[in-house]
């Protein structure tokens, strides 16, 4: 049985398509999310690459910020389930989910089965998301992929104190107008993601393990600096763009089982 998970973001658009609920066939990521092509092209990819047409999909479960708009799904699940369901099925041992994503960022606690007691999500401010270091980057005249690298060439922090996008962005130029170090700079934004995010989990609590999703979890600056500001280990989840899609795509397998 095959089964489609859609995960529409702000910023990108995630396909996972399941056999029996446990074999990825495919797995597409996008870098363009709701109110674009990009759902439309990620479900193409995602059936080139199964080798499988629409028509074999038995159930189609779309989830995350443009869920509403996609019509190709049977059922709507909100990203928090189907996040949880996703990380509990790729690290079983996650009991704390730390999800950054294109403009907004999530903390959710999960029980020892996989389900939802606590989440707080910040979605009202991009400061502390992907959009944030999209934003430095720019500033900075570099690729938000090259951010880690850059981080590691740092000799000191330069401390980012706004947590307002707009006015950490006129810091960062001040700073380096002052003649700071990019890597320093960039050492200190990856700081002020980690002590946003870090203000959010003091909220619902933190319990080991802790799995980061999302795509920022792929620059390690900002993981190493989530694990300094949490004084915890941070497990960064296999396939953590996946992760909601994969959750969509096991509760559409779980429905049809029971069905």
């Amino acid at each position: 049985m095959l089964t489609m998970g859609v995960d529409i973001g702000s910023a990108s658009s995630k396909v996972v398509i399941l056999k029996d609920g446990k074999d990825i066939l495919a797995g597409v990521v996008v870098p363009v999310g709701t109110g674009t092509s990009g759902p439309t092209r990620a479900l193409q990819q995602a059936l080139e690459m199964a080798k499988v047409s629409k028509s074999d999909i038995s159930k189609v479960v779309v989830t995350g910020y443009g869920r509403m708009t996609f019509k190709e799904a049977d059922e709507q699940v909100s990203e928090i389930t189907c996040h949880a369901k996703g990380v509990h099925h790729l690290v079983p041992s996650a009991r704390t989910i730390i999800d950054i994503g294109g403009q907004d960022a999530k903390v959710i606690k999960l029980d020892e089965h996989g389900y939802v007691t606590n989440f707080v999500m910040n979605e009202k401010c991009a400061a502390g998301t992907g959009r944030f270091l999209e934003v430095m980057a720019r500033v900075l005249e570099v690729s938000v992929s090259d951010l880690q690298e850059l981080g590691d060439q740092a000799e000191n922090i330069v401390p980012i104190s706004s947590t307002c996008t707009v006015f950490a962005e006129s810091e960062v130029i001040s700073q380096l107008a002052a003649g700071q170090k990019s890597a320093d700079v960039v050492a200190g934004i990856h700081q002020s993601v980690a002590r946003r995010v870090a203000g959010l989990a003091g909220r619902v609590g933190l319990t080991p393990d802790v799995v980061m999703t999302g795509g920022v979890a792929q620059n390690g600056g900002v993981v190493k600096a989530l694990e300094r500001e949490l004084k915890v280990p941070i497990v960064v989840a296999p396939k953590s763009q996946l992760t909601g899609a994969i959750g969509a795509a096991l509760i559409a397998y779980e429905k049809i089982s029971k069905r």
